[in-house]
């Protein structure tokens, strides 16, 4: 049996590492998707926007990632008012808040693998770009049929798409850590 001065810690600690996490969380989803709707609009209204190099897969997983993230924001309100039943005289048993602490993980764990995926399919476009500019890419220079040299210069909007990515991974590896520290805590010894 746990006593009550342990048990009120542990409601404690998961209501306060929880909220951490959902505000975290919460202003980091904001700027991934402040960054992905200003990378679509930038993108639809740049003059270029038709020769951009195979950005659409890295930035479809980041989105992907994002809606994780949103549900894992919710998995952290779940958290909040198991932490808050804790300290009630009616409190979910061990099992349910290890169970919901599971789900914590895994949602983060997903969208950790969805945006490193993502990250990688990013950061092979814009270095195959990159390469293109130095003339490394087909063994030379890309040119037209025209004999007019193509030239793909990175954009900031590009960079931008990266950064959304970094976010929402940051966002994913900050709820894996919490949760995966609730749940050390949930189950330690006595």
């Amino acid at each position: 049996m746990v006593d009550r001065l342990d048990l009120q810690l542990i409601a404690a600690a998961l209501r306060r590492f929880a909220w951490i996490r959902l505000w975290t969380q919460t202003v980091l989803a904001v700027v991934v998707v402040g960054v992905l709707l200003f990378n679509n609009i930038g993108g639809q209204l740049s003059a270029r926007a038709d020769r951009a190099l195979g950005l659409g897969p890295g930035l479809s997983l980041t989105t992907l990632s994002f809606f994780v993230l949103l549900w894992s924001i919710w998995q952290s309100g779940l958290v909040i008012r198991c932490g808050r039943a804790l300290a009630s005289p009616v409190r979910p048993g061990k099992g349910e808040t290890s169970r919901l602490l599971r789900r914590g993980v895994l949602a983060d764990l997903v969208g950790l693998c969805l945006a490193a995926v993502g990250y990688q399919a990013l950061a092979g476009s814009l270095f195959f770009q990159a390469s293109m500019q130095a003339g490394f890419a087909f063994g030379g220079v890309m040119t037209t049929p025209g004999g007019r040299i193509t030239n793909y210069p990175i954009t900031s909007l590009e960079m931008l798409s990266v950064l959304s990515n970094t976010q929402v991974l940051f966002a994913h590896l900050i709820g894996v850590l919490i949760s995966l520290w609730l749940l050390q805590r949930v189950h330690r010894p006595r």
